[in-house]
């Protein structure tokens, strides 16, 4: 039976308030809540479950045998409940027994009951109990019963809480220190690289929301308002306030989080949440709940970091109606800090004093999250998916992070933090020498001139090129201006950003590749782009595509020709799997030459057409594209997981197939000699070609030009400047001939034996 208007979530809350004013003990007050949501849900059995050391105990049921109450208990993970508990997630059954988690204990009597649903009790963030219902008949409890006992479920944590019912949370999250004091390495993603010592400050401390039922519906629905109010007026400050220097993507991220401080969605619901009967600060709290529930549903890297923006604004917006406006960043930093968060927002970033802010650690975080863009213009280094940090730091530890080995020390030895400072003071005197480089030719000690470019995507990115003394940008990745916007970027805006790159270049070339989105670089706001793709790196993506969007194309290459005006435009097509698709492309872009053309606009003076090989099959059309290319670059991240069918973003498989193997040698190698002989300039772009051995490796083959990281750039000048090319080049015609199972090994011997600077 649905859920009747007599027994909404707020006629519910309203006799669970009675219940929580009474002086009656918990035990009792438990047993007066399973009675009233049972007959408000017109449900056999219901029952709330507690966790009390480790493992949930049934603490209070109408329905089932009273004498399991304190006898039944489960492990997180076993059972119905236990799988709730585990996962945080609700289960709502209409054959409970069918679910493959499911566990009949006898002692409850449970055998009659066929429906199930429950949801977790929730406490800071962490599952503390279960609260489930059960039905004689088979039936699917209807999604506003689901959220009444959601509802509950935040009241009953104030009420099991301030009973002392449950197990208190461990380590850092309340504020104790960890039960060891040892030495702890804990690693993460690499998400801004860096190294830096500093002392352990948590972002915010917990806000414990101490009553959840409203006395005045109204009054909660102001104090609602004002704190949104007052939110704004704080992002529109920060926005306005916010120091990068001249210009910067970063600047849209920042746009694009002040529109979700201006979402009327959101506000609506945290209303539709009072009118259930919440105060204001448990109302918000609900709809967080929500968002963390759809942030674990969300496989897209890309929406998940647009909730995880949402939940930032959810977390400011709750401590300013709490009154509770505490942060790290409002208290001030006192000291070197490395940061400590779940997760941040932008804006919560540029609150801190970068004088002190040496680095952040993230429980979550990702590449293309905004706060990541925003850190990596502070210069601020992060690690992220770190686990376990509030468990194992306490606020006050010392902490040694170094991202570039992925990791962080916890409370270190004096042995550990001697280790630490002299990496880092080498690290600093190897980037003092590597900038020495910026002028100097990255020219072989047998006199050959090699071209080092760097990959950029940002606007800041260009700076790179004078920092490192680069020879110009051999990939600019269009797509991040894509992924990094709420909305999708006019052609003005485009074109703005394509100047602004040129313009910043100068008389260096710079290489724009079109946009390769789709597959796992999807976009929120293409509606119709398929999705739960089983294999995205392989799916609808980069140029088909564009092609098939051939609208989308045709406005990028707009851009890029109008931005190009009185230039020459370098225009390079990713993921050519056939020669015709390169045909179609190349097409497009003259079509869109000839329009403007016939409108009297001013054009590039040059138009250099290119084409990524990533894909195999590509190699063996090269007869029929070297004739219409000017430029070919192998993209060499692409193209390993294709070559050995290995999804790089697969932990397992991430190491196994190494790039210096005979396969990807030999590939590249089959690919220099029809380039050269058609005129077409070969270009390794990717990672490979930014590791000093296996760039050595490739100058072995016969490359000539690489495309990098930045960061990239000094090392691979030393490397090359102590490098004999035709030496190289003997051992590596050597080596391929006849492959030893260790490629690597022998790589890196040879490279020993003639001295070569590997950094």
């Amino acid at each position: 039976m649905p859920l009747s208007a007599a027994a909404s979530a707020r006629e519910i809350l309203v006799r669970l308030h009675d219940v929580m004013a009474a002086r009656s003990n918990a035990q009792a007050k438990l047993n007066q809540v399973v009675e009233i949501i049972g007959e408000a849900l017109d449900s056999e059995v219901c029952s709330i479950y507690l966790l009390r050391e480790g493992v949930l105990e049934l603490f209070a049921t109408r329905g089932l045998d009273p004498a399991a109450v304190h006898v039944t208990k489960l492990a997180l993970g076993e059972g119905l409940v236990g799988t709730i508990a585990a996962d945080v997630e609700v289960l709502n059954l209409d054959e409970a027994a069918s679910h493959p988690h499911f566990v009949y204990r006898p002692e409850t009597g449970e055998d009659r009951f066929q429906s199930f649903a429950g949801v977790p009790i929730i406490r800071r963030e962490r599952a503390v109990g279960v609260l489930a219902v059960q039905h004689h008949e088979a039936r699917k409890y209807a999604d506003v019963e689901i959220e009444a006992l959601q509802t509950v479920a935040m009241v009953l944590s104030e009420l099991i809480a301030n009973a002392g019912l449950i197990d208190g949370p461990s380590g850092a999250a309340d504020g104790t220190r960890p039960q060891s004091t040892a030495s702890v390495r804990i690693s993460g993603q690499k998400l801004v690289d860096g190294m830096a010592a500093g002392y352990a400050v948590f972002h915010q401390p917990r806000i414990t929301i101490e009553h959840t039922v409203a006395e005045d519906t109204e009054a909660e629905r102001h104090r609602v308002y004002a704190a949104f109010d007052k939110m704004r007026e704080q992002i529109d400050r920060m926005t306005r306030e916010a120091e990068f220097g001249v210009g910067g993507e970063h600047e849209e991220v920042l746009a694009t989080y002040k529109m979700f401080a201006y979402d009327e969605g959101w506000g609506r619901r945290i209303n539709e949440a009072i009118d259930s009967g919440l105060t204001a600060e448990a109302a918000i709290e609900r709809v967080q709940q929500r968002t963390r529930q759809r942030m674990r549903q969300i496989d897209d890297p890309l929406l998940a970091d647009r909730m995880h923006d949402l939940e930032d604004l959810s977390n400011r917006l709750l401590r300013i109606v709490s009154g509770q406006m505490g942060t790290a960043a409002q208290l001030g930093l006192r000291q070197d800090t490395i940061l400590i968060a779940r997760n941040l927002g932008p804006a919560e970033l540029l609150e801190y004093d970068r004088r002190r802010l040496k680095g952040v650690i993230l429980e979550e975080g990702s590449l293309t999250a905004h706060v990541t863009i925003v850190a990596r213009a502070m210069g601020v280094p992060v690690l992220g998916r770190a686990r376990d940090v509030r468990r194992l730091i306490a606020d006050g530890d010392l902490l040694l992070l170094d991202v570039s080995e992925g990791s962080v020390v916890v409370r270190p030895s004096a042995g550990m933090e001697e280790a630490f400072d002299a990496k880092l003071a080498l690290r600093q005197k190897r980037r003092a020498a590597y900038a020495a480089l910026r002028e100097v030719a990255p020219e072989t000690k047998d006199g050959h001139r090699l071209t080092v470019m760097v990959n950029a995507g940002l606007r800041d990115d260009v700076a790179a090129l004078d920092l490192t003394g680069a020879d110009g940008i051999g990939l600019f990745r269009t797509e991040f201006q894509f992924l990094v916007s709420a909305t999708l970027p006019s052609r003005e805006r485009q074109q703005r950003l394509y100047r602004e790159v040129l313009d910043a270049a100068g008389d260096r070339p710079v290489v724009f590749r079109t946009i390769d989105i789709g597959g796992d670089k999807a976009l929120p706001y293409l509606k119709d782009d398929p999705a739960g793709e089983e294999n995205p790196a392989m799916g609808w993506r980069a140029l088909r595509l564009g092609l098939e969007r051939d609208g989308l194309m045709k406005v990028q290459a707009r851009a890029l020709l109008e931005a190009a005006a009185g230039r020459t435009l370098n225009v390079m097509f990713p993921m050519v799997s056939e020669a015709w698709e390169f045909d179609e492309a190349h097409a497009l872009f003259e079509a869109q030459r000839d329009w403007l053309a016939a409108r009297g606009r001013r054009l590039p003076n040059e138009i250099r057409y290119g084409a990524m090989l990533e894909v195999p099959s590509l190699a063996y059309q090269l007869d029929l594209l070297l004739p219409k290319l000017q430029f070919l670059s192998i993209g060499t991240n692409d193209l390993t997981q294709f070559l050995f069918a290995a999804d790089r973003a697969n932990p397992k498989l991430a190491e196994r197939y190494d790039w210096l193997s005979a396969a990807i040698l030999r590939f590249v190698a089959s690919v220099i000699e029809p380039a050269r002989a058609a005129g077409v300039t070969l270009t390794v772009c990717g990672e490979m070609g930014g590791r000093p051995l296996e760039a050595m490796a490739l100058i072995g083959l016969g490359i000539e030009r690489l495309s990098i990281t930045p960061a990239a750039v000094g090392p691979i000048k030393a490397m090359i400047r102590s490098l004999d090319r035709g030496a190289v080049m003997s051992e590596m015609q050597r080596l391929l001939a006849a492959p030893p199972r260790d490629f690597r090994g022998a790589i890196a011997a040879f490279a020993a034996a003639q001295g070569v600077e590997l950094g």
